[in-house]
């Protein structure tokens, strides 16, 4: 079994675990601990707590067709319940440390693309149908097959461009990048800060954290990067305490008045299967599937090649371990997304901050899982910690996981090219399948510049010919007369 070659590694905790949880986990076969899993489960968690607030803040602040808007605390109870069930399900079906949720990107697409072509529950139920899709694709072999046809190299380049992703939303996320309001009157598009430099204590906090995080792990200690995090929530906490600091971003680090806050399950099974298209006619929901489903397919598909290398759980050929049941469970949390009114659930990059801290198997889903259940409840006590609390986590994860870029053959240009376009495009266009359809469609290309056709797999061609049409959907639209 292959194994990263990360150099910082945690290997100080001895594997085992309790009986049958340990059996049934195989947390020893796989050098980890119930230690470890935990800690990796509460890493995840709080790298991704903040889908709990900014879901909601994305559906609730669209409307439908109508002029209708979602209830914030409906969609905030939502969200965790269909986070919290299909985690657990992907650990105990799947048996990887890999959390899903609500996500980011497809919500949008649901808030401002969809939603206004159709009512909230036409809306929800297209999504619905997307996740019926993906688990048909599943369910005839196509997704495996997919990712069996991708080269190795390819797969690698993947990992090494989620790694730069990851870093990349931890620095935006933390505020230490920001977007230029005017950018089209300047000559970059982002900057340091939010004025071209540091200011502030949030600033502070993520720095430190940085600092923090890194030089735990360079030590080796063990739970290097949950500790980082519960260090710099209570910083912040004080902080916010003694200073006024108003840029803290979407979670402010305030000790909530009311600990416990009751669920509202209003909007659970509030879709319709079929009402899109009597709403916006077959052909315009059928673009919007095809958006919706490759955009699905292909995050989900990076993300699980991208945690389980990082975990050193693929083989020699880069196969993935339950793969089908992996895949399939992936589908099926789209359509519980849909069918909660939470948008589409899928894969969360963000579980690479738990395989940073030691989670190896689907135990620590039933942490992360856990935790989210919690939050059903416990809102307020669970969403204090700031983002500049958490995103060094993923700073340290990105660098892990660009320590495979060294397993690419940078001498031949027909992998190295598309290798590079996959690692770069991602983080440059804040998509994971962007950056694996750039690094597809080159593929295919330079093989057949080189003379080389008859090596690429079909899938590749075919798949390569989606990414075409993706790429190119506006002018799709335009010719087939849809707005």
């Amino acid at each position: 079994m292959a194994r990263s070659s990360s150099p910082v590694r945690d290997s100080g905790t001895r594997p085992g675990g309790a009986g049958g949880l340990d059996r049934f986990f195989h947390i020893s076969a796989r050098g980890s601990s119930l230690g470890r899993e935990a800690r990796g489960g509460l890493a995840t968690f709080f790298t991704m707590a903040y889908i709990l607030v900014l879901n909601p803040i994305i559906l609730s602040g669209a409307k439908d067709k109508y002029g209708h808007q979602l209830d914030a605390a409906e969609l905030a109870t939502a969200t965790a319940l269909v986070a919290a069930v299909m985690t657990v399900i992907m650990g105990v079906g799947g048996n990887l440390p890999l959390a899903l949720a609500a996500g980011l990107g497809l919500n949008v697409v649901v808030a401002y693309q969809i939603a206004p072509m159709m009512s909230w529950s036409d809306a929800m139920g297209l999504v619905v149908l997307e996740g019926l899709l993906i688990c048909l694709l599943v369910v005839t072999g196509l997704r495996e097959a997919v990712m069996h046809a991708i080269p190795q190299p390819l797969k690698v380049a993947i990992s090494v461009g989620i790694g730069l992703f990851i870093a990349f939303i931890g620095f935006v996320d933390a505020g230490f990048v920001t977007r230029i309001p005017d950018a089209a009157e300047t000559t970059v598009p982002v900057q340091l800060g939010g004025s071209g430099e540091l200011s502030g204590w949030p600033a502070l906090v993520f720095c430190l954290g940085v600092l923090l995080t890194v030089s735990l792990l360079v030590r080796r200690v063990k739970g290097a990067i949950l500790l980082s995090i519960v260090v710099m929530t209570a910083l912040a906490v004080l902080v916010n305490e003694v200073a006024t600091v108003d840029n803290w971003g979407l979670t402010r680090p305030t000790v909530p008045s009311d600990v416990v806050a009751a669920p509202d399950f209003g909007l659970l099974g509030d879709f319709s299967l079929f009402g899109a298209f009597g709403e916006a006619g077959a052909l315009t929901v059928v673009l919007l599937l095809f958006t919706l489903v490759l955009s699905d397919f292909f995050d989900t598909m990076g993300t699980v090649v991208a945690i389980s290398t990082e975990a050193g759980l693929v083989d020699q050929d880069g196969r993935v371990p339950n793969l089908g049941r992996v895949l399939l469970i992936d589908g099926a949390a789209a359509v519980a997304g849909g069918a909660a009114s939470a948008s589409s659930s899928t894969s969360y990059i963000e579980s690479a901050a738990g395989v940073g801290e030691g989670a190896r198997t689907g135990f620590a889903n039933l942490v992360t899982g856990g935790m989210f259940g919690l939050a059903l409840f416990l809102t307020p006590l669970l969403t204090i910690v700031p983002m500049q609390a958490a995103a060094p986590a993923l700073i340290a994860v990105g660098f892990l996981m660009m320590a495979q870029v060294g397993r690419i053959d940078w001498q031949q240009p027909e992998i190295a090219v598309p290798a590079f376009l996959t690692i770069a495009v991602m983080p440059f266009t804040y998509s994971i399948t962007n950056g694996i359809g750039a690094g597809f469609v080159s593929f295919v290309v330079l093989k057949t510049v080189l003379g080389k056709a008859r090596s690429v797999h079909w899938l590749l061609w075919a798949t390569a010919a989606l990414f075409v049409v993706y790429f190119a959907i506006d002018p799709v639209k335009q010719v087939l007369g849809v707005d």
